[in-house]
């Protein structure tokens, strides 16, 4: 399917590396902004375009804390929380967190809006508690903050979105002289 819809941009993304396997976390980008995750198929299909053993491909999911082999809600929200930013209060911002979202850390809320997860270093320690959210940065959090972060999700879910997608992002890249 991701070839049938995206030929042209998968053409130029390929184009643009001597090897074709260079390209491969371009399109697992492209397959989970598609699918929603990194499922066992998508992985597949990301594999045979690129002519690769499926399990390089699943290896790479595995590895990169980016990429997700269960479905996700529409905006991930990831906290840091190694003991640089635990210091800072991190795991007390993870317990609001899960409570104000009414679901555990690594759960998605019922309305698919939100998923909570906990990760490893993102390089901010100094301005913890922080977040990731769909690759932007949000810092020294509190609660009326995150309550402010969450409405507005919300509000730019509701107005279709302001912010380019993987995809759209993506595109632009192969369209880059």
């Amino acid at each position: 399917m991701l070839r049938d819809k995206y030929a042209n941009e998968i053409d130029a993304l390929l184009a643009r590396f001597p090897q074709k396997k260079s390209a491969v976390l371009h399109l697992m980008h492209l397959a989970q902004n598609e699918y929603g995750y990194m499922s066992d198929a998508a992985m597949r299909e990301v594999a045979d375009i690129l002519d690769l053993d499926p399990t390089h491909v699943l290896s790479l999911a595995g590895f990169y804390s980016l990429f997700y082999e269960e479905p996700t809600g529409r905006y991930v929200l990831e906290i840091c929380n190694d003991l640089a930013c635990a210091l800072r209060g991190a795991d007390e911002f993870v317990e609001m967190a899960s409570r104000k979202l009414d679901i555990p850390v690594e759960g998605t809320t019922n309305d698919g809006m939100f998923t909570l997860k906990t990760v490893m270093c993102l390089g901010a320690c100094d301005r913890a508690p922080m977040l990731q959210c769909n690759l932007k940065f949000y810092e020294n959090l509190d609660e009326a903050k995150f309550e402010g972060l969450l409405a507005d999700l919300r509000a730019r879910a509701a107005a279709g979105g302001a912010e380019p997608s993987v995809v759209e992002r993506i595109i632009d890249y192969t369209n880059e002289d």
